[in-house]
C-alpha cells in the first residue's frame, strides 16, 4: 500500500504527469518505452493490483454522496437517493466519487491515460458516428480526467461482478466474466502496441461487424434480441425524440411535461424568472457554437430555439442542472433535441490532479474527443449564468442519436462475458489514443496474471460496495436523507 502510494508521489511532481498527450513529445524509442512498461512491474507486481483493503481513514460513503448532492438541485437530490437505493448495483453507478477516494489507495504503475472516470459497463453502448454508422463506444465522459489507466479497469470489472451478482451468477461464472473482459484489454493493448500511430486512431468497432462477430456464439434468442436492438438504435433519432417528448400547443410545438423527469420551464418558474432564464439558455446556444468546427457552427445556425425544458438524468448525475433544448430547421418535422448539462469537477480530481482546462464542459468535451472513435458532431461547451446570479459550466450534445444502452439484467453469464470482451476492446482503444500503449502493453504481458488480480480485486470491491449500498439504504431509513421514487 506505501508502495503505490509512494510511486503516486513520484508521477505528481513530473510535470508530464497530468498530461496524457505526454507520450507524443516522448523522444524514446519503442524498445526504450517497453522496457518502461516492464520495469513498472518491480515498482508494482501485476498481481498487487488483487488487493482491496478499506484505507483506515476511509470517509463515511454517505458522507462522499452527501457531499456531491450540497451543490446540486435540492428537489431532485432525493430521486437520486431513490435510484441509488433500488440495489447495489444502482448505488455502484451512482458512486464513482466513493470508488476514486478508493482506487486512490490502490497501486499504481505511474502509466497514464484519459480515462473514462465512470467506466461502469452501463456505460459502453450503441451510438452513431457523424458518417451515420452504429458504433459501439464509450458514452459518458462526466467524471473524465488524465488518471492511471488502472482506474477505468477496476472500474469496469468490479461493475461485470456487481451485475453478475444482481443476476445470480455463481463466483466461477462471475470470474470468468472479469477475466474475459481484462484479457481482452490485455490482448487490444498489445495489438495497438504493434500498429501504427493513426492507425490507432482510426481504429473502431461497427456495430454490425460486430453483431457478425458475436451471432455466432450466441443462442439464437440472443441473436433475435440483439438484432432488434440494433434496429431500434437507428430508430432513436431526432423524429422518435420529437414524437416522444413534445406535442403541439395551440399551433406551438412544445416539450411534453413529465415532472420531474421534465418540467418545461413555464411550469417551473414564475414569469420574471422564468425569462430570465429562457434569454440565459437562448445565450448559451448561441455562444456554445463558437466551440464547434466552423461547418457545424454554420449547420446550427439554421435552426431556431422553440422551447426548453429542466431534464433529471441518470443516477449518477441526478441533480445536476440539465436542460433539453428544442430547436426547428426547416419547419415542424425538422427538429433538432440539444442537451445541456451542467460540468462539475472530476470525482478523480483531488487523486488524479485538476484538470487542465478552466470551464469543466472544455474538460467532459476534450476528454471526450479524445476517447471516442467518432463523437457527436454537436458536442461543444459553454459557461452560464443561472437564476441565482452564479457561473456554472454546461458541456452540450445531442439528447440522442442512435443510442442503444445494454439491459445488463437480462444478460447471461456467456452473453456478459462477450459483451465484457467487447468493453475491454473498446476501454483498451480508447487509453492507446492518450497512453503510452507500447509501455502499458508491456506491463501487462502475456500471461493472466494481471487479469486474475483484478477479477479478484472486482469480488472484493463488491464486496464493499455491498456495505456501502447497505450504509445508504440505513440512512434512508433513519431519515438522515430523503429517498423519492421514480
Amino acid at each position: 500500500m506505501n508502495e503505490s502510494r509512494n510511486d503516486t508521489d513520484t508521477t505528481a511532481h513530473d510535470p508530464t504527469s497530468h498530461d496524457p498527450t505526454a507520450v507524443t513529445r516522448d523522444r524514446a524509442t519503442p524498445k526504450e518505452r517497453a522496457s518502461r512498461g516492464r520495469a513498472a512491474r518491480s515498482r508494482v507486481p501485476r498481481s498487487a493490483h488483487g488487493e482491496f483493503v478499506p484505507a483506515d481513514d476511509r470517509p463515511d460513503p454517505v458522507e462522499v454522496i452527501e457531499r456531491q448532492s450540497a451543490s446540486r438541485l435540492s428537489e431532485l437530490v432525493p430521486l437520486r437517493y431513490g435510484r441509488m437505493t433500488e440495489s447495489p448495483f444502482r448505488f455502484y453507478r451512482g458512486a464513482a466519487a466513493v470508488m476514486a477516494n478508493d482506487l486512490a489507495h490502490t497501486p499504481a504503475t505511474g502509466l497514464r491515460a484519459q480515462l473514462c472516470g465512470d467506466a461502469h459497463l452501463l456505460n459502453f453502448r450503441l451510438l452513431a458516428s457523424p458518417e451515420r454508422s452504429l458504433m459501439f463506444d464509450i458514452n459518458d465522459f462526466d467524471e473524465t480526467l488524465p488518471g492511471p489507466w488502472e482506474w477505468d479497469v477496476k472500474r469496469l470489472a468490479a461493475s461485470m461482478v456487481i451485475a453478475g451478482r444482481g443476476n445470480g451468477f455463481n463466483p466461477a461464472q462471475r470470474t470468468r466474466v472479469v477475466c474475459a473482459t481484462v484479457a481482452a484489454y490485455r490482448k487490444a493493448m498489445a495489438d495497438f502496441a504493434t500498429m501504427r500511430t493513426l492507425d490507432v486512431w482510426y481504429a473502431h468497432i461497427e456495430a454490425d461487424e460486430l453483431f457478425a462477430t458475436l451471432s455466432t456464439r450466441l443462442d439464437a434468442r440472443t441473436r433475435r434480441r440483439m438484432s432488434a436492438a440494433l434496429s431500434k438504435a437507428r430508430t432513436r433519432d431526432h423524429l422518435q425524440a420529437l414524437d416522444r417528448m413534445a406535442r403541439v400547443v395551440d399551433g406551438e410545438l412544445r416539450i411534453t411535461p413529465d415532472p420531474p423527469l421534465v418540467t418545461p420551464l413555464d411550469m417551473l418558474l414564475p414569469g420574471v424568472e422564468r425569462k430570465h432564464l429562457e434569454d440565459q439558455l437562448r445565450e448559451l446556444v448561441e455562444r456554445y457554437a463558437v466551440s464547434l468546427p466552423a461547418d457545424r457552427r454554420a449547420l446550427l445556425g439554421q435552426y431556431r430555439v422553440v422551447d426548453m425544458a429542466r431534464k433529471a438524468v441518470g443516477v449518477g448525475s441526478v441533480g445536476t442542472r440539465c436542460w433539453v433544448i428544442l430547436l426547428l430547421g426547416r419547419d415542424a418535422r425538422d427538429p433538432l433535441m440539444l442537451q445541456a448539462k451542467e460540468a462539475q469537477p472530476s470525482v478523480l480530481a483531488p487523486f488524479a490532479g485538476a484538470a487542465a482546462h478552466t470551464n469543466q464542459g472544455e474538460r467532459v468535451v476534450a476528454g471526450q474527443r479524445l476517447m471516442q472513435a467518432a463523437g457527436d458532431m454537436f458536442l461543444g461547451w459553454e459557461r452560464a449564468e443561472g437564476i441565482d446570479g452564479q457561473q456554472r459550466d454546461f458541456y452540450i450534445r445531442q439528447l440522442r442519436d442512435w443510442k442503444a444502452i445494454p439491459q445488463a439484467d437480462l444478460m447471461t453469464p456467456d452473453v456478459m462475458r462477450l459483451f465484457g470482451r467487447t468493453c475491454g476492446v473498446t476501454l483498451a482503444r480508447a487509453h492507446a489514443r492518450s497512453g503510452d500503449r507500447i509501455a502499458i502493453a508491456a506491463y501487462l504481458g502475456r500471461s493472466d496474471t494481471f487479469d486474475r488480480a483484478v477479477a479478484r480485486f472486482a469480488e472484493a470491491y463488491a464486496d464493499q460496495n455491498e456495505e456501502d449500498f447497505a450504509a445508504l439504504a440505513a440512512a434512508v431509513k433513519e431519515g438522515r436523507v430523503r429517498a423519492e421514487s421514480g
